[in-house]
């Protein structure tokens, strides 16, 4: 009998693939949805500390509070996207309900108190944009400063150091009313919050956005208008603050020097809570309403609390130092998990 000198076939098994550890991807989704967590957990230490948070009439208010500082916080992710900054939008507020509420008095027409009031809001906005580009300043923190003290001063001068009263019907319904506790300014809020968003993902102007504040030498190397970009997000900013001018003269029925006061820094403490960062090309429009929010949310919380007026601002600008602190650690980590996560695929 012979023997068979050829190796029998083997069928090699399939091989079995390494499960690696899927911790990484888990952390960096931690990480991004870092700011509607601590939303979250800032809302539920409210409603413990206070039976009345969770009442539809407190929610009401907490809406319609927040919804200058989300109109705000919006526009001004566009700027702090691109490595810039806007203190003016506060005194822009002022100057603004000031100059609708002298056009309502002077003319009675609510199409043109409207327009007073957007157009103000551009004007200042197109005056920081081309003062940054054109005028070859080395931060827009120089001019937004100027033009933060020039709308002002424009405000207390034009209103006589007086609030002015009075506003068309349909800027009151804009500004204090509702549907039931659901304040007519949450829409608003939602409606610009959507638009941007759309502007931000869906155009390729917001696109050339993230790509300047992400490198602006290579946005410029790639053809990109850097400068109307930069003219477009701060006249944008302008625009928005004339729409918080009106929210805030529909709820008071007024215009006021005294309106927008410190509103630009809970704009930019929004904006940094969402988890935008100064160095630019990143945030999105979902956080920063997630930091308008917070800040509402901690506002009214105090006040429920009855927590002295004095030592609110204290609060508020700890949170603002803290978000910055955490915003850093935020980046760090997320590096860190990127890197562990690129070395695993």
């Amino acid at each position: 009998m012979a023997l068979s000198t050829t190796e029998p076939e083997v069928t090699p098994k399939a091989a079995v693939p390494s499960r690696r550890p899927a911790w990484p991807s888990v952390a960096l989704a931690l990480i991004r949805t870092g700011p509607a967590l601590m939303l979250i957990a800032v809302v539920g230490a409210a409603s413990l500390l206070s039976p009345v948070f969770f009442t539809t009439r407190n929610l009401g208010n907490v809406l319609a509070q927040t919804a200058v500082i989300a109109v705000l916080a919006i526009a001004q992710l566009l700027v702090i996207v691109t490595r810039g900054i806007d203190l003016s939008v506060g005194s822009t507020i002022a100057l603004a309900a000031v100059v609708g509420a002298l056009t309502f008095e002077a003319v009675q027409s609510t199409p043109l108190v409207l327009l007073a009031m957007l157009g103000t809001g551009l004007a200042v906005g197109l005056v920081n944009g081309t003062g940054l580009v054109w005028g070859r300043l080395p931060h827009p923190f120089i001019v937004t400063l100027a033009t933060l003290s020039v709308a002002h001063g424009l405000a207390l001068w034009l209103s006589g150091g007086q609030p002015h009263r009075g506003m068309p019907e349909l800027v009151q319904t804009i500004g204090g009313g509702s549907i039931g506790w659901l304040p007519y300014s949450t829409f608003l809020v939602l409606a610009l919050a959507l638009a941007v968003l759309f502007l931000t993902t869906r155009v390729v102007w917001g696109r050339w956005i993230y790509a300047v504040g992400g490198n602006p030498d290579a946005a410029r190397r790639s053809a990109i208008p850097v400068n109307g970009v930069l003219i477009s997000v701060y006249a944008l900013s302008g625009l928005f603050a004339g729409i918080a001018a009106i929210i805030t003269s529909g709820r008071l029925n007024a215009g006021s020097p005294t309106f927008g006061e410190l509103a630009e820094l809970d704009a930019i403490a929004a904006v940094v809570i969402g988890g935008a960062s100064f160095l630019g090309g990143r945030g999105t429009v979902g956080n920063a309403l997630v930091g308008a929010f917070m800040i509402g949310v901690i506002r009214n919380a105090m006040n429920l609390l009855n927590v002295d007026a004095f030592i609110q601002p204290i609060v508020i600008g700890t949170v603002i130092l803290v978000a910055v602190e955490l915003d850093v650690i935020r980046g760090a980590m997320e590096r860190r998990f990127r890197v562990m996560r690129a070395a695993q695929s």
